[in-house]
């Protein structure tokens, strides 16, 4: 059997389905990889994986006509050649373009993973909301013969359903992407007040309000320890770096750029924090809570899934510094719980988050057992 997985980032192969590439190879299917703009390193990574790899071309960010066309014809162009049994693919441009291509190879199976509804549902003036109903209608359009729609929190669902996009029969939710819990192992705290922040560049991350509760807390703690990994990034929501420095004038939050490996960070922090606006289930706190980390992230949807209030860290209301800066005064006067809070982390992983339950419950629903 032929599997084509569709993604936009080269690294998203290896990093987020990485395994379940891994547990596809190891069943004897034949795994097709596509997405844009790969190194010779990342297709050595996803090859390690035992999957062939294709370059096409996708814009990540805004709605060119012409380039999401080339992006259509160059899918179409590949399914047509490697006639797959099932397709699946992640992110919107995959999606819906993808959704679209498939139809060239009549009996494929198509399915959806819907990571998260992203800036493009974030509504705001008219022109937003104007994309919210365009990117909507592309959705609807082009899921109309797919097997199943499958989300990473039920939030994100529930918007599909409520909007007409799919109906509810058609959709399923697994627990995110998954986390290998022998690549993150527990790894013990440290004994200073350290918080940290793993995202790109984004608004909708909430790095402004990071930066702006770090440099509230810092005015009473100076010796807190702040920082933030992540790349910059492209796309309309993206901040600078010269923005960045902007906001971080006082130096409260020490940044690092980008890395390929996150596990030294995550290792040198005992909070882990992530003020987003939305996410589909985020990878950075799950391999937090792998670590063995509290966490200290927003009530909205695919994060309040990551924690019970008290027990493992605190859920925020979204974009409200004066909070998150409240709670990370609380993880600092309150060192003696960061232990329980930790082992509760852990502890939820490996119950809801193991990634090889996850890519189990994926292949299930994509009919793959």
């Amino acid at each position: 059997m032929k599997i084509n997985i569709i993604g936009t980032l080269p690294s998203s192969l290896y990093n987020f389905r990485g395994g379940l590439l891994n547990q596809l190879n190891k069943s004897n299917f034949i795994v097709q990889t596509l997405a844009s703009g790969a190194t010779n390193n990342d297709i050595k990574a996803v090859e390690a994986l035992g999957g062939n790899y294709i370059d096409y071309p996708v814009s990540r960010s805004g709605l060119n006509p012409i380039q999401d066309f080339k992006t259509f014809v160059a899918l179409r162009y590949v399914f047509k050649k490697q006639q797959p049994d099932v397709i699946l693919a992640y992110t919107i441009k995959p999606i819906i373009w993808g959704a679209f291509a498939a139809r060239v190879v009549p009996d494929c199976r198509f399915y959806a993973l819907v990571t998260g509804l992203g800036f493009a549902f974030q509504k705001g003036n008219w022109k937003k909301n104007l994309l919210v109903k365009l990117v909507a209608f592309l959705y609807k359009m082009s899921l109309k013969k797919a097997q199943k729609v499958i989300f990473q929190n039920p939030d994100n669902q529930q918007v599909f359903i409520d909007l007409g996009i799919v109906p509810s029969y058609k959709t399923c939710v697994v627990n995110g992407s998954g986390v290998d819990i022998t690549h993150f192992d527990v790894k013990p705290l440290t004994s200073s007040p350290a918080f940290l922040l793993i995202a790109r560049l984004l608004g909708d991350k909430g790095i402004r309000e990071y930066v702006a509760a770090a440099n509230c807390v810092k005015q009473h703690y100076p010796d807190a320890v702040f920082q933030l990994v992540g790349p910059a990034d492209p796309s309309p929501d993206g901040i600078t770096l010269q923005e960045l420095a902007k906001l971080n004038n006082d130096k409260a939050v020490d940044y690092f750029g980008a890395t390929n490996d996150v596990r030294p960070y995550i290792e040198g922090c005992n909070v882990f924090v992530l003020p987003s606006y939305h996410e589909g289930l985020p990878r950075t706190v799950l391999e937090a809570m792998a670590t063995g980390r509290p966490i200290l992230t927003t009530d909205v949807p695919g994060c309040r899934e990551t924690v019970i209030n008290g027990e493992n860290g605190w859920l925020v209301e979204k974009a409200n510094v004066e909070q998150l800066a409240e709670k990370m005064i609380w993880f600092i006067e309150n060192p003696q719980e960061w232990q329980r809070m930790a082992v509760a982390s852990r502890a939820m992983v490996e119950d809801k988050f193991d990634v090889h339950k996850v890519n189990k419950e994926l292949m299930n629903i994509m009919e793959l057992n």
